[in-house]
């Protein structure tokens, strides 16, 4: 089995690592489903740890249809990540009519070089998972990250174990959203997946009283709730 931690500070970058995780996705805002790190976090990442350290590449919330000027932010990210030192690069993009954006996808993995090439969760939103499945594969991405088009990876879990059999090793599924120590069991035997991604996430308090749009708390991944994770499968 390999464990992939989504880390969004160095804390729970650091955490992943001594808590035995095989691989961090490395990224901001979780509260939006991710976006693009500062290139600090990415230097300090791939200087502090042993681990290989992915960077999801994501330039603002919301769909993932998009402009000319996003691409090339994108694309700007994705060279600094490969000059930084990253394993790899975690990306996605779509058409208007949910379909895999296949000249962009090719250009991303272009630019990443010999990086380790990945699709996000974008994929759930594609009108026709199996099709986008086949797509991926031809283009030579590592790896898909899915839900299983639902809101969490238990709920998508038999739409998970039919892109798993469809893949048939060619392209690894993970799962991911929602994965916890009560349901991670579960959702190994049934999709048959080999490698899974979670936050092992607490909220860290600091006791003072909240002001709209600066809360006095943050999300860190700790230690002995990802080893609980890792434990239950």
């Amino acid at each position: 089995m390999t464990f992939e931690i989504c880390a969004v500070n160095i804390q729970s970058a650091l955490a992943a690592e001594r808590a035995g995780a095989h691989r961090i996705e490395l990224c901001s805002a979780l509260d939006v489903g991710g976006l693009t790190p500062s290139p600090g976090l990415i230097r300090a990442a791939v200087g502090q740890l042993a681990i290989p350290v992915n960077v999801l590449i994501r330039p603002r919330e919301g769909n993932f249809c998009y402009t000319e000027h996003e691409r090339n932010i994108m694309l700007d990210d994705i060279r600094f990540c490969r000059e930084a030192g990253a394993n790899g690069v975690v990306v996605g993009a779509l058409t208007t009519d949910n379909q895999l954006d296949l000249p962009f996808m090719n250009a991303m993995k272009e630019a990443a070089g010999t990086m380790e090439i990945v699709c996000h969760r974008a994929f759930d939103f594609t009108a026709d998972p199996g099709f986008a499945l086949e797509q991926l594969v031809a283009l030579a991405y590592r790896r898909v990250l899915s839900s299983g088009q639902a809101p969490t990876a238990m709920e998508g879990r038999f739409l998970l174990k039919k892109i798993v059999d469809q893949a048939a090793g060619r392209i690894a599924v993970m799962p991911g959203a929602g994965i916890s120590a009560d349901n991670i069991h579960e959702i190994a035997s049934t999709t048959g997946a080999r490698e899974f991604h979670f936050t092992g996430k607490k909220k860290v308090v600091q006791g003072r009283e909240d002001i709209p749009g600066l809360e006095e708390w943050y999300w860190e991944s700790d230690v002995a709730m990802i080893k609980a994770i890792m434990a239950a499968v």
